[in-house]
This record gives C-alpha cells, sequence and structure tokens, in this order.
C-alpha cells in the first residue's frame, strides 16, 4: 500500500474486458485538448473474450503474441492490445482491425497519420494482469503502471537508474515506506521516457522534481535533452500494492478516469 506520505491521486476502476469491448461509442468519454482520459482494464477474461480480441489484431501483433512462452502472457498481450484497438476504433470511427499502427522516429507505436490523419496519441501499460490506457488529443502522452513490491532492491536500483535527489528523498523515507516511495519516481519516470519513445537507458537523464502536494511532478532536464519541452506528471491511484503515473506535454491538461460516463 502506498504510504501516507504519498498524497490521494486520481482514483481509477478496472473494467471487465467484456466492458471493454462491448462499450457503444457514444458512451465514451469525449476527448479535448486539455483533457487525458485513462482506462483501466482486467486483462482475465473468458476465452471469448480473447477471441474477440485476437481477431482485431494485426499480423504483426498476432505474431509477437505467439512468440510468448507463458500462456498467461500470451492471453494477457491479446487482451490489453485488442481492448486498445476497440477504444481506438471508437474515436476514429473505424473497426477496431481497421485500425493501423506504425513505430514513431523513437520507436514508439503510434496510429498511422496517412490513413487516420489527425492528432489523436496513445499508450498503454499492463502489468500482472491490469493495464491502463491513455488516450490524449494534441499532445504526446505515455502512462506506467507497477505493482509495488516490498523486496525490490531500493537502494542498487536507486543509485544506478535515479538522481542524486531523487535518491536522497528516497533513502531518507522509512524503511518500510521505501518501496512505496521508490515505485512513485519510477512510474514517474517510465511515463515520461514511454511517451518520447525511449529506454530505460534515459531513467537517470529524466529527474522529477515532486510537487508539493505530493499529486504531481515537473520533470527537470538538461537543457539538450530529448525531454527539454515542458512535461507534467500525474499520479493514478490504481489499488493497495500499485502506482501508476500519466505523462504529457505541457501543463494545460488533467486527467479523468475513463470508460463510460
Amino acid at each position: 500500500m502506498i504510504d501516507a506520505g504519498l498524497p490521494e491521486a486520481l482514483p481509477l476502476s478496472f473494467h471487465p474486458v467484456d466492458a471493454v469491448l462491448d462499450v457503444q461509442g457514444e458512451d465514451l468519454c469525449r476527448l479535448d485538448a486539455t483533457t487525458i482520459t485513462v482506462w483501466g482494464v482486467t486483462l482475465d477474461g473468458p476465452q471469448a473474450c480473447q477471441d474477440r480480441c485476437r481477431s482485431f489484431l494485426s499480423d504483426e501483433e498476432s505474431a509477437r503474441a505467439n512468440r510468448f512462452i507463458r500462456d498467461e502472457d500470451r492471453r494477457r498481450y491479446i487482451v490489453a492490445h485488442g481492448c486498445l484497438r476497440v477504444l481506438l476504433g471508437h474515436y476514429l470511427n473505424v473497426e477496431p482491425g481497421a485500425v493501423t499502427l506504425q513505430l514513431g522516429p523513437a520507436g514508439k507505436p503510434v496510429l498511422c497519420r496517412t490513413t487516420h490523419g489527425g492528432d489523436l496519441s496513445f499508450n498503454l501499460s499492463h502489468a500482472h494482469g491490469l493495464a491502463l490506457i491513455a488516450i490524449a488529443q494534441g499532445r504526446e502522452v505515455g502512462i506506467d503502471l507497477e505493482r509495488i513490491r516490498p523486496d525490490v532492491e531500493v537502494e542498487k536500483l536507486s543509485h544506478r537508474y535515479f538522481a542524486p535527489l531523487e535518491q536522497a528523498m528516497i533513502m531518507e523515507s522509512a524503511q518500510e515506506q521505501r518501496p512505496a516511495r521508490f515505485f512513485r519516481y519510477w512510474v514517474a519516470k517510465e511515463a515520461v521516457l514511454k511517451a518520447q519513445g525511449v529506454g530505460l537507458r534515459s531513467l537517470s537523464q529524466c529527474e522529477v522534481l515532486l510537487a508539493a502536494d505530493g499529486a504531481e511532478a515537473e520533470v527537470l532536464a538538461p537543457a539538450d535533452s530529448l525531454r527539454r519541452d515542458s512535461w507534467t506528471i500525474r499520479f493514478l491511484s490504481c489499488g493497495d500494492g500499485w502506482d501508476g503515473a500519466v505523462a504529457a506535454q505541457g501543463k494545460d491538461w488533467t486527467a479523468r478516469g475513463g470508460l463510460v460516463r
């Protein structure tokens, strides 16, 4: 559970897979330029839902799903990506299987602009049977979801990936609070880096400055960094033992939970 030193974040509900697959376009929260919508989805659903999701995937996604060794990982990948396609399809007014994705310059999956046009962006994170999907308009977005593991090697990983000030903030916490504090920084960094499409190698270059209330954060980065633009991070309350964050360019936006009104 997140400790008392980490304030309340945006509360999210995780919806069953069949609720996502059966949602109607008119039930979805309306997107606008200042609001990022985040959906929580449970990935362990009935076989019929998995079959529907698989039918939406591209050939490349299907091939990747088939490369998973564990059946559980394969099922969850299929459902997560199928649900993403359903939501994107509603906003684009196309069938889920007609959503065309490609890799952006930094390797991040993006919508094919020549096919769909517009300025819709998205990001997906899934872990241990849960998924978060963020969809935004007119700005890049990244999202991360992590299960807070009490056995994480906080000191070792903080020293390897975090800036000195971040390390100090974590290690100044009480021993039992350090894992939660560590993962709060981790999800914040990952959300920003996923929005940029860069990997773990950049974790140490992305320094997070928690706001006074701790419910959001800003990014401090060198002037020549890929992250030189203004980025804001807002934290997500995903239930006991979990932490999440969504990051986007600028400060003039808020996050709200989907799926239906």
